[in-house]
């Protein structure tokens, strides 16, 4: 997997301005993580199941994630960050 471009829906920006600054800042950082190699350890870059089946999910620490729909061609939209209750919206 080859991430050419990453895009950014509404409500991970709003989330995303939400978070406190340390999270920001490793959210970045694991941002720049990805787009180097998605299969870097730290990020346990994983897909989803049941009703977020189409999802794919990274860690930003051991409370923080992000997910994200692979579309094509390396093209990535982040559509959520927050703690592991995301999974449950």
């Amino acid at each position: 997997m080859q991430i050419k471009e990453i895009h950014y829906n509404s409500d991970f920006i709003s989330q995303f301005n939400l978070l406190p600054w340390e999270i920001k800042k490793k959210a970045i950082k694991a941002e720049n993580l990805f787009k180097a190699n998605p299969f870097y350890p730290s990020l346990r870059l994983h897909k989803l199941r049941g009703k977020l089946k189409d999802f794919w999910s990274i860690s930003i620490d051991y409370k923080y994630r992000i997910i994200f729909r692979i579309l094509n061609d390396g093209v990535v939209v982040f559509f959520t960050v927050g703690l592991h209750a995301i999974y449950d919206q």
